[in-house]
C-alpha cells in the first residue's frame, strides 16, 4: 500500500445497515481530503458481480456449502485483484461491505463448512489478504431480519435461512471480533443511522488518528 492507503471492512448479519454506513463513512473520509473507494462482496468487480447473482438470489439450498464457498472465493479473488489492490496501490482508502470474515460466519458457522477447509481455500485464492480494520455491526437477529425484509429487491437468499442460522451468524461474528481483537471492533448497530455513524467514525478516527 502507498500514500497512507487503508482497507476497512464492515461486517455483520442481515439488516445491520452496512451499506448505509459505508456511504456515511466514505463521505466523512472524503471530507478530510482522502480518496475513498466503496465496494462490496460478493461483487465489487464485473466478474464478481456476475457471481454475486448466483449467490444472493434463488432458493436457500441452491448450493451445497462447498460450492457456495468456492463461488465466494472465486468472486473475492477477482475483486481483490481487479478492484481492491489497484485502489490501494493508487493511495485510496477502500471501504468494503463484507469480506472474508463473512465467509467464516455464513459458510462456516452458518452452513457447516470446516474452518480449516475455508482457511486453505482462502490461502490459495487471496493468500490470506486481510483488512487493516474491521467494524462488526451487531444487533439482535430479529431486528436485523425485520429491517432486511423491509427492503425491496430480489437479493433475499440468505435472509431466507431459518432463525437458528442467523443466530449462528451473530455468534460467529462476535467470536471473530474476540479472537481478532487487534483488527476488529464491535459497533452497536441498534441505534439510529446518525448514532451508528457517529460510533463508526469515532472508531475509525481513533484507529487512524483522523481527529
Amino acid at each position: 500500500m502507498t500514500g497512507g492507503a487503508r482497507f476497512i471492512t464492515l461486517e455483520g448479519g442481515e439488516g445491520a445497515g452496512k451499506s448505509t454506513q459505508i456511504r456515511r463513512l466514505a463521505d466523512a473520509l472524503k471530507a478530510r481530503g482522502l480518496t475513498c473507494v466503496c465496494t462490496r462482496e460478493p461483487g465489487g468487480s464485473p466478474g464478481a458481480e456476475d457471481i454475486r447473482k448466483l449467490l444472493v438470489q434463488g432458493e436457500t439450498k441452491r448450493w451445497e456449502p462447498m460450492v457456495e464457498t468456492l463461488l465466494m472465493f472465486a468472486a473475492r479473488a477477482d475483486h481483490v485483484s481487479r478492484t481492491i489492490k489497484p485502489a490501494l496501490a493508487a493511495g485510496a482508502w477502500v471501504v468494503c461491505d463484507r469480506f472474508t470474515d463473512s465467509t467464516y460466519a455464513y459458510q462456516g458457522a452458518g452452513r457447516g463448512m470446516d474452518r480449516e477447509t475455508i482457511r486453505r481455500i482462502e490461502s490459495a485464492s487471496i493468500n490470506e489478504f486481510r483488512p487493516d480494520f474491521t467494524l462488526i455491526l451487531d444487533l439482535p437477529v430479529e431486528i436485523g431480519l425485520s429491517r432486511a425484509k423491509a427492503r425491496a429487491g430480489n437479493e433475499t437468499r440468505f435472509e431466507g435461512f431459518d432463525i437458528e442460522f442467523h443466530e449462528r451468524l451473530r455468534k460467529a461474528f462476535l467470536d471473530i471480533a474476540r479472537k481478532s481483537a487487534s483488527r476488529c471492533m464491535v459497533i452497536d448497530a441498534s441505534g439510529s443511522e446518525d448514532e451508528v455513524a457517529a460510533r463508526i467514525w469515532s472508531a475509525v478516527a481513533g484507529r487512524f488518528d483522523l481527529n
